[in-house]
């Protein structure tokens, strides 16, 4: 994965100097990691970091396969764009092992995964794993379930609160009733057991 440096005045020309260096017009396509800034008093100096997001993309790509690989599974990966964060679909005939129990085995995937890229370039890079659509499916059966409470919830007026649920999980819940005008949600606790409680909406 190429990494490269620029300085400017500001990070806003040292951005710049990026795009005409690269040939990028969309800083969205960059990812931009400031290094230093140093004032004094005559000048000021920023220096960034840019990886160009499909550097990374590739490189996650590269890394399941290698890992999975080495660890004697046989797949196939496909990446899509999914609300503009890298979906990355694994393909195996030994998706049961690879899934785990209630996703266990998914979930260390992804965390390891992430653990490597945020080691490579210093900061949170996002992107989800799925293995035989499993999340797919998880997803929808999530939002079945958010509307289903919702539903009671609007009608006993009593908040409900659901079980212990990572980010991702959380997010869906959030996103499948933003838009409900008889509940909202609201994200409770703390990490690892973090969950959401969705109450009725005032009259």
């Amino acid at each position: 994965m190429e990494k490269h440096k620029f300085i400017g005045k500001s990070k806003d020309e040292a951005i710049q100097q990026a795009k005409i260096s690269l040939e990028e017009s969309n800083v969205d396509n960059l990812f931009i990691n400031e290094l230093s800034s140093k004032k004094s008093l005559f000048s000021t100096k920023v220096e960034i970091e840019v990886i160009e997001k499909d550097e990374i993309i590739k490189f996650i790509k590269e890394y399941i396969q290698t890992l999975l690989k080495n660890m004697g599974f046989n797949i196939k990966i496909e990446v899509f764009n999914k609300n503009n964060t890298p979906l990355y679909k694994i393909y195996s005939d030994n998706d049961s092992l690879l899934i785990g129990k209630n996703g266990k085995n998914l979930k260390s995937l992804q965390i390891l995964v992430g653990q490597a890229i945020n080691k490579e370039i210093n900061q949170n890079f996002k992107f989800t794993i799925d293995i035989n659509d499993y999340q797919e499916k998880k997803e929808r059966n999530l939002i079945r379930l958010a509307k289903n409470i919702a539903r009671e919830v609007s009608q006993t007026k009593v908040e409900a609160k659901l079980d212990s649920m990572n980010s991702y999980e959380r997010r869906i819940i959030h996103n499948a009733l933003a838009n409900s005008s008889k509940v909202y949600t609201e994200s409770c606790g703390e990490e690892p057991e973090r969950y959401v409680v969705i109450k009725p909406k005032g009259e």
